[in-house]
């Protein structure tokens, strides 16, 4: 990896470049063309090995991993892992996986709830928790009555875990920054034009233009990682 932004270097170590976590990080990558997900509707090789590799950095650097209900419905998502390099650097199993849900639709039966080595959290409303139920054995943090109060979830899970990541989908990550949760924005340009019909944008019902302010600037593989902070 090489640093374009501030100050050109060659062999930047990503676990370095990133170590410098804030609060809240919210984690993507798109196409050069706007659309987080590839030809097949999925993120998984958009940006190939070198997001992958930051990917997986973020991962070993957060507390606790924030993710989208619909993310985790699609049957993709497994529990989060660590390479034993990453593992050793961390000083520790991965981080939680925290699922955003509403409505409390989920299989309870998926490896992300039943396998992982750091139990699977669910963030909820009150009315959600009561109306639907959680089984026993997975943590859950309650937020708001009706609705989700972001800001109250984003509280509870810093007391245990100071550093968050978000990984989307794009309507969660949209409601974070519409709320001025979020700190940071680490943005991967996959080098690819994807076109057609199959384009889903980075941000989902952003309700104000939010300014930002580029923190670095990397280049790896033709992937470029945009560090952006948010000035909510």
């Amino acid at each position: 990896m090489r640093r374009l932004l501030p100050g050109p270097a060659a062999d930047v170590d990503p676990y370095e470049a990133y170590a410098d976590a804030p609060a809240l990080r919210l984690g993507m990558v798109m196409s050069a063309d706007g659309s987080v997900t590839d030809a097949e509707g999925w993120t998984d090789g958009l940006g190939g090995a070198a997001d992958f590799r930051v990917f997986r950095t973020l991962r070993a650097l957060a507390d606790a991993i924030l993710v989208g209900a619909g993310t985790v419905r699609t049957g993709r998502l497994g529990p989060a892992r660590l390479r034993a390099d990453l593992r050793a650097r961390r000083g520790g199993p991965p981080a939680p996986i925290a699922v955003v849900s509403r409505s409390l639709d989920l299989d309870w039966s998926l490896p992300l709830f039943t396998e992982a080595e750091t139990p699977t959290v669910v963030v909820t409303s009150r009315a959600a928790r009561e109306r639907a139920g959680v089984p026993s054995r997975i943590p859950v943090i309650t937020a708001g009555e009706e609705e989700i109060d972001l800001a109250a979830a984003v509280g509870a899970l810093r007391e245990e875990r100071p550093r968050l990541l978000c990984e989307g989908g794009p309507a969660l990550a949209a409601a974070l920054i519409g709320a001025g949760l979020v700190d940071e924005l680490c943005l991967n340009i996959a080098p690819a034009l994807l076109g057609g019909a199959r384009h889903t944008r980075l941000l989902t019902g952003l309700p104000a233009e939010v300014p930002l302010d580029p923190a670095a600037i990397y280049l790896d593989e033709g992937v470029l990682f945009l560090r952006y902070r948010l000035r909510t």
